[in-house]
């Protein structure tokens, strides 16, 4: 660039906020809220749950007007924000998936249409029309093609397939969409229209673990800025190079990503520690003299008193930071052990109407295990979870409980909660037998106060749904666990605290989960379902516990490269049959048409020999009977033979 000195490059300011202030009535929600950052920076932000993370994306938005501070967008710079709950309902039901990823370029939508309705009208059309109309539709298509709409289409169906949408499903109604479906597509719209700062609260809801690969290595090599609330651990190291912290109303930021920055605050907070015990030893000492010349009660004494006061007032105070805000604490009441034996499915099938979801599924659980089913979204993941639970009944096989298993479920949609109870209900209707100060205590070890306990479930949040379900799970003594999407919901602290409660459960434990975090923390074993497999699934035997997720995708990884190269293999066996049968056809082609010219020139020359015969026949030959006779028999055979020879080159 003109100007800048050699080596250095003009780095430029996509976003920054300075001192936001915003409160809701007396609860302060963000304080004195300062950052910056650059085009290209790809920023994660975390907090627990009410730290202020979707307030703070509605103030750059300006969904929010906040109390006192500014927002600052580089000029020119277009901002797409992806929202938590994505919510199409608002839009024309008839509108279909593909045709929803056009809304973002209107022009084109109307394009496209214009396109549609003239190859309508030209299929019905005649005579003169369908020049005029030919004519019509080839400078549609030029215009769109011209305009961008056949690149913005591909990207559209790329996009959609990556994030799991089918053929049928892209052209599908959008009202015919499920809540994860709307948000899948919210997010693929948002993607394709790539703004200059691309914004994302809770991206991974609702993706399976090959769409959230996919989205990963898109953001990591996305070329604009980039800012995510997430609470997938896994997902902020792999696309985020610096990391925004909310915690006490404040804001930090810290260069890398989540890994890094949790590593750098911890190593501050145990050096202002150490730094903070020290200070707190030589205070002591400075006091300690400062009693002992006092009671010595000299003059000399006083003048040594005041310097070491003064000491003590210009000593720069180290403070300690303010705990942690309050994480769940939770530990699972465990039953009498079970049998060895804990769980097997036998040509386990549950189908829905004609849908074939799950068939011939087979497997064995023992005692301690903790088994992840993985798969892809629809593969039954859930369905299996309910199966266990016997919230549903299989259409084919059976689910068999080993000797003394009892069962404790979460269910991802927390639909084990009653909205019209108080919270403080909830709990007394599923545990009678115990005590107020047991309920009230446990409900404080998963951050209800006083005040929230009397609140209505239905007003609850999703996190706080979350909290409760897993309340009352605690309670419940059980030695299997069976918990569908536990982690959702739930923010970076208590994930880890409910992950360090499943550690310490003396039981076994089968879920589900798209967390790769939870999953590598957690897992012994994983299976992964895959339906278009004879027996229904994959089951994954993990060499090290301690890295599950990275080890399952090592070893898939392995088996997909020996499933493709036999697939490839076979592929050139194939083409080299294809290659032999179509030398055989050729060969049987060349030599079938060498036996129809051979039959032609027969043909000919017998014709020829025919007509000789016929004159001679009823010219020199007519009064000859003896010769006539040779000639009808000859004649017979010449005729015989054209038959023959006619169906050989018909």
């Amino acid at each position: 660039m003109k100007g800048a000195r050699p080596g250095y490059y003009n780095i430029m300011i996509a976003l920054s906020a300075s001192e936001i202030n915003l409160s809701f009535g007396t609860d302060v929600i963000l304080k004195d809220i300062s950052f910056a950052i650059n085009d290209g920076d790809r920023l994660g932000v975390i907090g627990v749950n009410g730290a202020g993370k979707t307030s703070l994306f509605k103030i750059i938005t300006g969904q929010y007007s906040p109390d006192s501070g500014a927002v600052y967008i580089q000029k020119g710079h277009t901002v797409g924000v992806l929202e938590q709950n994505a919510d199409l309902s608002s839009l024309p039901g008839e509108v279909t998936c593909l045709e929803y990823m056009f809304t973002a370029y209107p022009a084109l939508l109307s394009l496209e249409r214009e396109i549609e309705r003239t190859e309508a009208a030209l299929a019905n059309a005649s005579g003169d029309e369908i020049l005029s109309l030919t004519a019509r539709l080839n400078e549609q298509n030029n215009r769109f093609a011209s305009e961008g709409g056949l690149e913005f289409r591909s990207r559209c169906r790329g996009m959609l397939l990556r994030l799991g949408f089918d053929e049928e499903l892209i052209t599908r109604k959008i009202r015919t969409l499920s809540g994860g479906q709307y948000t899948r597509l919210a997010l693929a719209r948002l993607l394709a229209t790539e703004p200059d700062i691309l914004m994302l609260d809770e991206p991974t809801n609702h993706l399976d673990i090959d769409a959230l690969a996919w989205l990963e290595a898109f953001l990591a090599n996305y070329k604009k800025t980039v800012i995510i609330i997430s609470h997938d651990r896994y997902f902020l190291d792999r696309t985020t190079n610096k990391t925004l912290w909310l915690r006490y109303g404040k804001a930090r930021l810290y260069n890398g990503s989540y890994s890094r920055c949790k590593a750098q605050s911890e190593a501050e907070a145990a050096s202002l520690e150490k730094r903070y015990k020290e200070q707190q030893k030589e205070i002591a000492r400075i006091q300690a003299n400062i009693e002992f010349q006092r009671r010595c009660n000299q003059e000399h004494n006083y003048v040594t008193i005041r310097a070491k006061e003064k000491q003590l007032a210009r000593m720069e105070k180290v403070e300690l930071a303010p705990k942690d805000e309050k994480n769940i604490r939770l530990r699972f009441a465990t039953e009498e052990e079970s049998a060895g034996n804990v769980m097997e499915a036998k040509d386990l099938c549950f189908s829905y109407g004609e849908r074939k979801l799950i068939k011939n599924l087979s497997f064995l659980i023992r005692r301690y295990e903790r088994v992840m089913f993985l798969g892809a979204n629809g593969t039954g993941k859930s369905t299996l979870m309910k199966l266990i639970n016997s919230l549903l009944v299989p259409t084919g096989g059976k689910i068999t409980l080993g000797y003394n298993v009892k069962i404790g479920y979460y269910d991802q949609e927390n639909r084990g909660l009653t909205d019209t109870n108080t919270v403080f209900g909830e709990l007394r209707e599923a545990y009678p037998d115990k005590t107020d100060l047991e309920l009230r205590s446990t409900l404080a070890l998963f951050l209800f106060d006083a005040d929230d306990i009397q609140r209505s479930v239905s007003t609850l949040s999703g996190g706080e749904r979350a909290r409760l379900t897993l309340a009352k799970l605690i309670l419940k003594k059980v030695n299997l666990l069976v918990m569908d999407e536990p982690t959702n919901h739930l923010d970076i602290g208590s994930c880890e605290a409910l992950e360090n409660a499943l550690l310490a459960f003396d039981g076994t434990i089968v879920a589900v989960s798209h967390d790769r975090y939870f999953i590598n923390r957690i897992a012994t074993r994983i299976i992964e379902l895959a339906p278009e497999r004879d027996n229904g699934m994959i089951d994954y035997p993990l060499e090290s516990y301690d890295d599950a997720f990275t080890e399952y995708m090592r070893i898939r990884e392995t088996r997909n490269l020996m499933l493709a190269s036999v697939k490839k293999q076979a592929s050139v066996t194939d083409a080299k049959a294809d290659y032999e049968e179509k030398k055989r056809q050729k060969a049987k082609a060349r030599s079938e048409e060498k036996a129809r010219e051979r039959a032609e020139k027969k043909i000919a020359e017998l014709e020829l020999e025919l007509e000789s015969l016929e004159e001679e026949l009823f010219g020199e030959a007519a009064s000859d009977y003896i010769r006539a006779a040779e000639i009808e028999t000859r004649k017979s055979e010449i005729e015989e033979e054209l038959l023959g020879l006619y169906e050989l080159v018909m």
